[in-house]
């Protein structure tokens, strides 16, 4: 990044925000916007706050729970991601989550414990399309037993939004990254926003890894080796499978992806994860911009992303 960019950080979301801009004297107003949204949809979408709507609506299995203007945003992109993936990113899978052990924010959940019990696959039993959402009326019916996990898309959705107001009310280029989901809004500084790859958004910033810019849009990367446990000999991660309801099989450890959106880069890096072997030809036909990397830490480059072996190269959404 140039000398010249406003960097400010804080902790949101159970990870961490990172908030640049091109005019100092900007910062103050654009974090200010930026924590705004942050609790925003932390109020609600979280599943690990009982006072959350996400909660209550949960809670409410069974009958029309009326939901505030972001929830129901929320809920609907999350529904949008399942049917553009064709249900590999399905936020029903709540449930699967709360049995796998992720029953709590994850500084919390116990890194080891006893094997599960039988059944040894939670499989999804009532998916995405069976959650009613009524847009007119307001309100969001879940069938008796579903709860809803928004992990997958509403901190995305947060950065999106937090970019996109945060550019319009102080009138100057912007990213914000909430735990490694990156949005920008505004015009781009000379060269473009520089972001380096990491599998973790924590990352000393001194560790080698590479660099790509992007001039607007989003850049997620999704990753099985952060965010794990293990239950008996079973080593789970957050990324579940909907057709096991399971952690999806470790293909790639890691997977990047720039698109028009930070939703839309998170939605096709999860669903690239689920994919396993058939991502790399599905983000080809998509046109997305995309960093595989294997379990074996062999790296996979798709839909024109930059060659590593050069210098910091632009990606275009």
């Amino acid at each position: 990044m140039t000398a010249l960019l406003a960097r400010a950080a804080f902790p949101a979301l159970g990870t961490g925000a990172v908030v640049l801009v091109t005019e100092a004297e900007a910062l103050p107003q654009v974090v200010e916007v930026v924590r705004q949204e942050v609790a925003a949809i932390d109020l609600a979408c979280s599943r690990f706050r009982p006072d959350s709507e996400l909660e209550r609506l949960n809670g409410s299995a069974g009958r029309p729970v009326p939901v505030g203007p972001l929830l129901l945003e929320a809920i609907d992109v999350a529904l949008g991601a399942a049917r553009t993936t064709d249900g590999d990113v399905d936020p029903t899978v709540g449930r699967a989550l709360r049995a796998l052990g992720y029953d709590r924010d994850f500084g919390s959940v116990e890194r080891r414990g006893a094997p599960l019990a039988p059944p040894a696959r939670f499989r999804i039993l009532t998916g995405w399309r069976h959650v009613r959402l009524d847009r007119h009326a307001g309100t969001v019916e879940l069938p008796v037993g579903m709860r809803l996990d928004l992990g997958a898309t509403a901190k995305a959705l947060a950065a999106d939004r937090a970019a996109a107001r945060a550019a319009s009310l102080a009138g100057c280029s912007v990213l914000v990254s909430l735990g490694g989901d990156v949005a920008v809004a505004g015009s781009a500084p000379e060269g473009g926003w520089s972001i380096r790859i990491a599998e973790w958004h924590g990352a000393d910033p001194d560790e080698p890894g590479p660099s790509v810019s992007i001039a607007d849009g989003g850049l997620a990367t999704s990753s099985t080796t952060v965010r794990t446990w293990q239950r008996g000999q079973d080593r789970l991660h957050h990324v579940i499978n909907p057709s096991t309801g399971w952690s999806a099989d470790v293909v790639w450890r890691t997977v990047s992806v720039a698109a028009s959106t930070c939703v839309g880069a998170n939605v096709a890096a999860t669903a690239s994860i689920i994919r396993g072997e058939r991502a790399p030809h599905w983000l080809a036909e998509l046109g997305l911009p995309a960093r595989l990397v294997r379990a074996d830490g062999s790296v996979l480059l798709v839909g024109g992303w930059p060659d590593e072996r050069e210098a910091t190269q632009e990606v275009t959404t």
